[in-house]
């Protein structure tokens, strides 16, 4: 299956490529605010993964790292940096380990990242979002999702665009769920294990003043065990950044990923 995706190209001249690889509640919308001006000096491809926007969940094994390789494949790109956000921080790394020859840079916005213990507020989260949707208050689960994943600086648009992205998601993963239920036969996301000690790309992990506990351990964790990575802490944001103060988020991914001494974040 080809995830839905968009890619956007400077006029006229080749660029090198970045992917951008949405949270867990969201889907690729979440980079609308980044895309446009990086697209200045990057080719950049942010795609649905299975389950979100306009990527369903067919009944059938997939790893989400295949996914983006044969994307790429399909795009005709060799390499690319790729910066991902939670989930897609998670799965990031996943194709550093599983296509390696696929990921030239990394840049981590608060990942995610399997066999980390949970912290109690993360428990109490996943707890009270199970409960909301097991008695059919998606709508609750929404609020939820916004109120946790966005510090209470992020203006009203971003609010509303995350609201909707997780309503889409729930949408999408909820029929996906009766079909299963009705047929015998759903989606199975296979497991991919990643050992960070043999992630050999420049990485930079960023994380949040205001997240989860849960993320914060994660952050700083992949920032030890990644060989050379660098460790940076917003001290503003909660767990989407690239929502709450995307020029902000522009201006550290220039500076990141573009080999330019006149680029410096305001």
């Amino acid at each position: 299956m080809l995830l839905a995706h968009d890619d956007a190209s400077p006029a006229g001249e080749a660029a090198p490529t970045i992917v951008l690889l949405h949270a867990g509640v969201a889907d690729r919308r979440m980079w609308d605010p980044v895309a446009a001006p990086l697209s200045h000096a990057f080719r950049v491809v942010r795609p649905d993964l299975r389950g979100y926007g306009d990527s369903p969940l067919p009944p059938e094994e997939y790893a989400d790292a295949d996914d983006v390789a044969a994307l790429l494949d399909h795009l005709g790109i060799a390499d690319a940096a790729v910066v991902g956000a939670s989930l897609g921080g998670r799965v990031a790394l996943e194709l550093a380990t599983r296509h390696p020859a696929r990921v030239r840079q990394l840049v981590l916005l608060c990942p995610g990242l399997r066999g980390v213990e949970p912290t109690a507020d993360a428990e109490t989260y996943e707890a009270t979002e199970t409960a909301l949707l097991d008695a059919g208050d998606v709508e609750g689960a929404v609020r939820l999702n916004v109120a946790t994943w966005l510090g209470e600086a992020a203006p009203l648009s971003a609010r509303e665009a995350l609201a909707a992205m997780q309503r889409r998601a729930f949408e999408v993963q909820l029929a996906a769920d009766a079909a299963e239920a009705a047929t015998g036969q759903g989606p199975r996301p296979a497991r991919v294990d990643v050992d960070l000690q043999r992630v050999s790309v420049p990485t930079l992990v960023v994380s949040g003043g205001h997240d989860l506990e849960q993320f914060r351990k994660i952050a700083a964790h992949v920032a030890t065990s990644v060989p050379g990575a660098e460790h940076m802490e917003l001290p503003w944001a909660a767990h989407l950044p690239a929502l709450e103060r995307p020029d902000a988020v522009v201006a550290l991914l220039l500076d990141t990923l573009r080999d330019d001494p006149d680029v410096h974040a305001p």
